[in-house]
């Protein structure tokens, strides 16, 4: 881990005069040096767009544009790189999902969603519903912040259209039963959205082995640069559904009485696409895929535990959502003290975490949480004796705020 660690070049300065702890990785991960590397030597020597000049620059950025793709396809198990379209992350993969599968959707048909989820897929969602006039239903969450899984079939009804779940939980680390939800979702014909912009940085996804039809992630996410991701769709979908943006490079005719739109992935990427984003992204899943990924699971639980027992430990701190299944991020309130001055307070020690909903409203209301929380959020170059001096530094913090 040491190792892993010493190829993100961010993780070793200093803030505020003191070693940075980054314990906010559901909202963006840093990038290893093998990224960073792969993005320079693009703009140095490739640089061009894609897909429409004979030049040779262009030649060349096409193919490693089109690498990436298939980078993408093999690190989630796709059956074709045309099941991939580039995005600029989940947040525009489910909104291009909700335009273009709803195209013959009528009011009275309905959408599941769950009590867990990030609003990148509720308010695509809603805004449909307010278009369209179809019915949202939703996945209620246990005192634990896990999905009530025996309330799902009694949700289902020849009207529902969709399933859209998170794969993991942006604010409490909750790992779904994604594989057992697509089994009863799919026994009734309906098929199923993965958010997975939290599960894609904490092991490898096999979109075969989860069953779902569609699987959205996010390249910062995962060690990758801002605003690119993929929407991955199960075999013809992209086919039958309508594009989502007009513009260059997705057609194959166009007249002013008529237009002939290009076959899929091209159908959905209108205009030039974040060329460098999707190479830096290819080389970020490249370079997990090298990595010991059972060490890394034995490490992620062993900085949860740590966490868990250590906030656990501090008078008046409660934490909220405590899933039997977790990745290693730990959602907490302090009596007394507001989250905001709780991070705030830690930043000034070097420590890095987030305040506030966590884009999660919902869950919020759910769990009383009306300022939301503070959230630590691990990724697997932290280390143990950082979780140690955060625990140490919450405890200070409480003492200073109550």
């Amino acid at each position: 881990m040491d190792a892993i660690r010493d190829q993100f070049p961010v993780l070793h300065q200093e803030i505020h005069g003191k070693p940075l702890i980054y314990l906010d990785n559901a909202a963006t991960t840093q990038k290893p040096q093998a990224v960073i590397d792969t993005i320079r030597e693009f703009y140095e020597n490739d640089n061009a767009n894609i897909h429409r000049g004979v030049h040779t620059l262009s030649a060349r950025a096409s193919e490693r544009f089109e690498a990436a793709r298939a980078q993408v396809a093999r690190s989630l198990n796709a059956e074709s790189e045309r099941e991939i379209v580039f995005v600029r992350g989940v947040t525009e993969a489910i909104n291009l999902l909700a335009h273009s599968i709803s195209h013959d959707w009528q009011a009275g048909d309905e959408i599941i969603l769950s009590e867990l989820e990030h609003h990148a897929n509720i308010v695509p969602w809603v805004m449909l519903k307010e278009r369209k006039g179809i019915e949202i239903k939703v996945i209620p969450v246990d005192d634990n912040g896990e999905l009530e899984i025996g309330a799902l079939p009694g949700l289902l009804t020849k009207r529902t259209r969709l399933l859209a779940i998170n794969h993991v939980s942006n604010a409490l680390g909750t790992i779904n039963p994604v594989a057992r939800i697509t089994e009863i979702a799919r026994e009734r014909g309906v098929p199923v959205l993965v958010d997975g912009a939290q599960g894609l940085p904490h092991g490898p996804v096999d979109v075969e082995a989860l069953g779902c039809d569609f699987y959205a992630c996010s390249s910062h996410k995962v060690f990758g640069p801002s605003g690119v991701g993929a929407l991955y769709a199960r075999g013809d979908w992209f086919e039958r559904m309508p594009p989502f943006l007009g513009g260059g490079d997705m057609i194959e005719e166009v007249r002013f009485d008529g237009i002939r739109y290009a076959p899929p992935p091209s159908k959905f990427e209108a205009g030039t696409p974040n060329i460098e984003g999707a190479i830096g992204f290819a080389a970020a899943l490249s370079w997990l895929n090298s990595l010991d990924w059972l060490a890394i699971e034995r490490h992620e639980a062993a900085l949860l535990a740590r966490m868990t027992d250590g906030l656990g430990s501090i008078p008046g701190l409660r934490i909220i959502g405590t899933a039997a299944h977790k990745v290693p991020v730990v959602s907490f309130l302090i009596d007394g003290a507001h989250p905001h001055d709780i991070g705030t307070l830690l930043d000034s020690m070097g420590i890095a975490i987030r305040t506030g909903h966590h884009c999660a409203m919902p869950l919020m209301q759910r769990f009383s949480a009306v300022s939301g929380t503070a959230r630590a959020s691990a990724a697997f170059y932290n280390t143990t004796d950082e979780i140690d001096q955060f625990v140490a530094a919450v405890s200070r913090v409480r003492d200073m705020l109550v």
